[in-house]
């Protein structure tokens, strides 16, 4: 598959998605970044705006089977990954697979389950793949998780750690609707939902040939030393605590080369990376007392440092 032939796939996938999801393209189009780059996506938000329907949309369109888990405070392990039960007739166990066995998971609120439940659920995607009893079973390909998070000011809710956090590729949120954009989205499901009428426009094949093309897009020694310099300024930024480990950096890399792809090039330029930056970093560095009691945010602290580090021509 050639650069061009990838972005009109990646295209269509987001077209279809836009049927659906209205006035989001930037989320949507960040949704198939990870997807592509082959990491999962946190969406932080209030209820209603369309997260679960964003997740439901992007199986769809690639003909993928989605799930949906509902974390809650007693959501056990086994009901993320699947259990094995004793079968009489045979005299022996059977794996029953959880709902993480799809393509599209939708892990909706996810910092309401215990911490126990939580890892279970992320170290399934950071190995793509479940152990139970000593057997290993690996999760379809394409494989993409998107957990919705509530806002840490809810009630009942257990906020994710900083090692959980970093597992993320990208951390997004797609907020209220226009007004026009809710009144067309009202009338439209006043009669049915769009996402029923959503016929696929591409297959897991396709996504994965997507993915060998992102890989081999070409990233030059300017590029690599400008995302190092990024990071390297959140680790030594005055109002961080923690600044983005190594995984960030990878993390920035992959989402870049997946953003060229998108655009149908075959080399990644420093836009790409200033662009990915504050969604792909904020969520992976620790404010320091002192900027969260003045009012800063990690958004704010990523957006200063890009705008003091210099681009590459």
């Amino acid at each position: 598959m050639s650069p061009e032939s990838a972005a009109i796939v990646a295209e269509k996938v987001i077209q279809n998605v836009e049927r659906v999801i209205v006035g989001k393209r930037r989320t949507i189009e960040r949704t198939v970044v990870a997807l592509i780059a082959g990491g999962h996506v946190l969406l932080e938000d209030v209820p209603g705006v369309g997260k679960t329907m964003l997740a439901r949309s992007i199986a769809m369109t690639i003909g993928g089977v989605f799930q949906r888990i509902q974390f809650t405070p007693d959501l056990l392990p086994s009901d993320v990954t699947g259990v094995s039960i004793f079968d009489q007739r045979t005299q022996s166990f059977e794996f029953q697979k959880g709902p993480i066995f799809a393509n599209i998971v939708l892990a909706d609120e996810i910092n309401r389950a215990s911490p126990r439940t939580q890892s279970a659920l992320l170290e399934a995607m950071e190995e793509q793949q479940a152990t139970l009893d000593g057997v290993t079973h690996p999760l379809p390909d394409p494989f993409l998780v998107i957990a919705t998070e509530n806002p840490i000011e809810y009630e009942g809710v257990y906020p994710l750690p900083e090692s959980q956090l970093d597992r993320f590729l990208m951390r997004l949120g797609i907020g209220y609707p226009s007004r026009d954009e809710e009144k067309s989205v009202v009338q439209r499901q006043l009669i049915s939902h769009p996402v029923e009428d959503l016929e696929p426009t591409a297959t897991a094949q396709e996504i994965q040939q997507l993915r060998t093309v992102a890989r081999a897009c070409h990233v030059s020694e300017d590029v690599y030393d400008y995302a190092m310099d990024i990071v390297q300024a959140t680790r030594e930024a005055e109002g961080l605590r923690l600044g983005a480990s190594p995984r960030g950096t990878l993390a920035l890399i992959r989402c870049a080369q997946a953003m060229a792809t998108l655009r149908g090039r075959d080399f990644v330029s420093p836009d790409e990376v200033k662009e990915l930056a504050p969604e792909i970093l904020a969520h992976r560095v620790i404010l320091r007392a002192e900027a969260r009691m003045s009012g800063q945010s990690a958004a704010q602290i990523i957006g200063r440092i890009l705008e003091a580090t210099p681009v590459p021509a």
